[in-house]
């Protein structure tokens, strides 16, 4: 069983990824067309993964959970971030830099958040939580890559 911590920062996360999916649902209602509708709702599906890898590690003994290794091609640190516009009025460009950055900053607070606990368990689930964000942004950094950069 977890500790009271580890749930709270459990619940902490659940609810920030909570927030994502509803992020991803309000851009849907208000997108005009049907790929940009279909992108975010992709990454609403990404987003409820969180949720259920956060309740699944809740299940097991934190010193089962695996901290993987994930390489950034560091698209988005070189990235402005994009305007403010309505999601009918954002290019696929604009999205995804939107998805990075969004990716980017929650790799940042579970990063932080890990390096200001000296807990190990919590260090661990931070570093998880971290390494999941890392893994999002990643993909989207290689959709920019390769629907993007390419085109120049």
């Amino acid at each position: 069983m977890q500790s009271n911590r580890l749930n709270e920062i459990i619940d902490f996360a659940v609810a920030r990824e909570k927030e994502a999916v509803q992020f991803y649902q309000d851009l849907q209602r208000m997108a005009e067309f049907s790929y940009k509708k279909a992108l975010f709702q992709q990454f609403e599906s990404m987003e409820r993964g969180h949720v259920v890898i956060l309740e699944d590690i809740r299940k097991k003994d934190i010193a089962h959970i695996e901290v993987p290794e994930v390489e950034t091609l560091h698209i988005s640190d070189y990235l402005v971030e994009t305007p403010e516009s309505p999601p009918e009025k954002l290019s696929y460009q604009d999205i995804l830099i939107l998805a990075m950055k969004k990716e980017q900053r929650a790799h940042e607070l579970y990063t932080d958040l890990a390096k200001k606990h000296s807990e190990p368990d919590v260090v661990k689930l931070f570093s998880r939580l971290a390494a999941e964000e890392a893994r999002h942004k990643r993909a989207f950094e290689e959709m920019y890559d390769s629907e993007i950069l390419d085109q120049y």
